[in-house]
């Protein structure tokens, strides 16, 4: 690898924020977690390339430090119409409006990696899929390290033979989507079965995800082969990161027996994810694998449910952990984790 491409045991702190698309993500949440030592993540999914660009030159005029967009690699084409179509009419016989109409498209991939080549952000990272070895190449001959998200050994394996610098290794505890390469198979290994899996047949950093909160967490996951963690829901509740309102609320509802627990769903996508179960996750557990058809038949209704504060009519997408999530500043939160985590690797020691 060459020495002028972010490697994860490079940050000052061993945390990446996770790219949380769909909301949450911010330029500022970017900001803030870069300036404490560890490395932010702009999410480019669901968002325009020029909005891409225009969130990437505000990091870049806040901050010098090093920094990460996260792309959603192109989505399968073979989807069953037929199902897809069976599902919005149960949608519509619950009387469940607005909804979109069902479509395909790569989420403007072509576009975003123009952008991601000409900005050359310190590290592109993949969700959905590997890419091509001719676009890791792209990529590092713009000066970024290509981070690809696997969820099993075998996809690990598909990642370094495409030349991928890093791993980001997420285990079935993650919120959010599922980054296996195929939603008709999503990774359901633990993040620690995982690690060891990983690290044993594949000879790459590694960055783990998957139901991380506390600085213990961290100095487990370092102290079982990875070069750093990935943070999802521990700063959904900082107020740097655009978590809905309604969302929020959840979230800090867990309380301390997290008694709602979270659950995978293809409802609100068609790709498999972990949230917090409501109501909508529990009425609509035989949704079809489609993505991002179903997401956009949905997007119209979470929309409106945000708007209206109904928590039970969107993606809660949380951790397995999420009730150790605390609302304190991301920077805060940065150094308070890291900190602890170097504490407890002393004493292992």
């Amino acid at each position: 690898m060459a020495a002028d491409r972010l490697q994860p045991s490079d940050l000052d702190a061993p945390i990446v924020q996770a790219p949380l698309a769909g909301g949450p993500s911010t330029p500022a949440l970017a900001i803030a977690v870069a300036e404490a030592g560890g490395l932010g993540t702009l999410a480019a999914g669901y968002k325009t390339p020029d909005a891409v660009a225009a969130e990437i030159a505000e990091i870049r005029a806040a901050t010098d430090r090093p920094f990460g967009v996260n792309l959603f690699a192109p989505p399968a084409t073979a989807i069953e119409t037929a199902a897809v179509a069976r599902y919005v009419e149960a949608l519509r016989a619950g009387g469940l409006e607005p909804l979109g109409e069902p479509r395909h498209d790569d989420d403007a991939f072509a576009e975003k990696l123009d952008v991601l080549e000409a900005q050359r952000p310190a590290v592109v990272s993949f969700t959905f899929g590997c890419p091509s070895p001719a676009v890791v190449d792209r990529m590092r001959s713009a000066g970024c390290a290509v981070w690809v998200t696997i969820t099993t050994p075998a996809e690990a394996a598909t990642a370094a033979g495409a030349g991928a610098d890093a791993l980001v290794v997420q285990g079935v505890e993650a919120g959010g989507h599922r980054g296996s390469f195929s939603d008709a198979a999503p990774g359901d290994i633990g993040l620690l079965s995982l690690l060891q899996l990983v690290g044993a047949w594949v000879g790459l950093p590694m960055v783990a995800a998957g139901g991380i909160m506390t600085g213990r967490a961290i100095a487990a996951v370092l102290a079982a082969g990875a070069d750093a963690a990935q943070l999802g829901s521990a700063f959904m509740r900082t107020p740097e990161a655009a978590t809905s309102a309604p969302h929020r609320a959840a979230l800090a509802g867990g309380g301390g027996g997290g008694d709602r627990p979270t659950g995978l769903t293809r409802a609100f996508s068609g790709r498999t994810a972990r949230g917090i179960v409501n109501r909508f996750q529990r009425e609509h557990p035989d949704a079809p694998s489609a993505y991002p058809e179903v997401h956009h038949v949905t997007s119209p209704l979470r929309a409106a449910a945000r708007r209206a504060g109904d928590a039970e009519s969107i993606n809660l997408w949380a951790g397995q952990a999420y009730p150790l999530a605390r609302e304190v500043p991301a920077a805060q939160l940065v150094r308070e984790l890291a900190g602890d985590a170097r504490a407890r690797l002393r004493e292992l020691s």
